[in-house]
């Protein structure tokens, strides 16, 4: 049956600072997957819409995927808008059947054919899907009585959940009553109340102002890892995936171009694009090399490991500032912008794209200032994949 590719609106993302980025990645290193069973498997999963309209041709939203998901683990499908993230998670979900020869397997249970209300998942959208002429109480309790729930049963279970996301005091009020983060625990209130085995998210704080995403990001951290659920987040936002994901599967055109942990993914990309969409990166062309020295734009690097790549990339925060005269790298300050903590200096060494540099904000810089630069040899890495 044919399926019509529908527009997703285009969003940016906010650059990370490696504080921010440190912090998220630290707490991801100690998931064993090695000793936990396969939750989710996909296999040769690809999903291809028809094209609606005169003339129209049919569109690969998926190309085929194979995809292990581990019990307890929280998995983040992470990318641009139109990359394939929320085809992968409706075909987990079962609001989305595979083309023909996709399987999906929870456990050792092909569940392909099945509808999503027998696969037992609990879902959290982006615009909440709430009953608006339910309070807090009923709209939480409503899998609950479809399940069958006798009333004291579902009122203790209503209980724990308002408690679970801090909703209490407000379990009478009208969903029109809420402001958009309330609602938000009310939904993932819903989806857990029932003890799905399979938790998805698609999108479920985009909708949300800067300081409440971050408050519901680290709710949500919290009760994923105490509750040992397995669960899939799609985002296109850099700063959820690294402070959510026991692992991230960066997708570009429909396709996995890595996966890893969030430590795995930010200081080794395997391709251009995973490097510069997890966080920022700089670009140095190789002009020449003597010894250890990498001659490149503006001066040298120490080459490290790296001596017969053809082009090297650091992260912004690699970049060490150090006395213009005596500097492997001389260029001058195009321009600082402050971020409270720290700041991003633009350096002009006469390459094509200038340097990003993250240095402590304490210290002050003009456009037009001479500045030194050194990045040591361990913090360069190559890129094999440099569309």
């Amino acid at each position: 049956m044919g399926r019509t590719l529908g527009d997703t609106p285009s969003r940016t993302r906010r650059s990370l600072s490696i504080t921010e980025l440190e912090k998220m990645m630290s707490s991801y290193d100690d998931f064993d997957r090695a000793k936990t069973p396969v939750a989710i498997r996909l296999r040769q999963c690809s999903c291809t819409f028809n094209g609606s309209g005169k003339g129209r041709t049919a569109q690969t939203a998926l190309h085929p995927l194979d995809l292990e998901i581990r019990a307890g683990e929280t998995l983040v499908l992470l990318g641009p808008s139109g990359c394939g993230k929320t085809t992968t998670l409706r075909i987990i979900s079962g609001l989305e059947q595979p083309d023909a020869g996709g399987e999906v397997w929870f456990g050792d249970e092909e569940v392909t054919n099945l509808p999503i209300e027998k696969r037992d998942v609990g879902m959290v959208f982006q615009n909440y899907a709430l009953f608006p002429n339910m309070n807090v109480a009923a709209n939480i309790a409503y899998g609950l009585r479809i399940k069958g729930l006798s009333d004291d049963a579902l009122k203790r279970r209503v209980a724990e959940m308002v408690d679970m996301v801090h909703l209490n005091g407000y379990e009478q009020r009208r969903i029109s009553e809420l402001s958009g983060g309330q609602k938000q625990r009310v939904a993932l209130a819903r989806a857990l109340a029932v003890r799905p085995r399979v938790l998805l998210f698609d999108e479920p704080l985009a909708a949300l102002d800067a300081k409440l995403r971050d408050r519901l990001r680290v709710d949500i951290g919290q009760l994923l890892r105490n509750l040992g659920i397995t669960a899939v987040y799609v985002t296109h936002d850099q700063a959820e995936a690294m402070a959510l994901g026991d692992r991230i599967a960066v997708m570009e055109k429909g396709r996995i171009v890595q996966l890893g942990t969030p430590r795995e993914i930010y200081h080794q990309p395997r391709t251009a694009f995973v490097a510069d969409f997890i966080g920022n990166v700089n670009r140095f062309k190789v002009q020449g090399r003597d010894a250890e020295k990498l001659h490149v734009e503006g001066g040298y690097l120490r080459a490290g490991l790296h001596l017969d790549a053809p082009v090297l990339y650091c992260r912004p925060e690699d970049i060490e500032i150090c006395a213009p005269d005596s500097a492997p790298l001389q260029g001058r300050v195009l321009q600082s912008v402050f971020l409270g903590q720290s700041q991003r200096l633009l350096v002009d060494t006469g390459g094509d794209i200038p340097l990003q540099v993250e240095s402590d904000s304490r210290q002050r810089w003009f456009p037009g200032q001479p500045i030194g630069l050194s990045v040591a040899g361990e913090a360069l890495f190559p890129i094999a994949d440099v569309r």
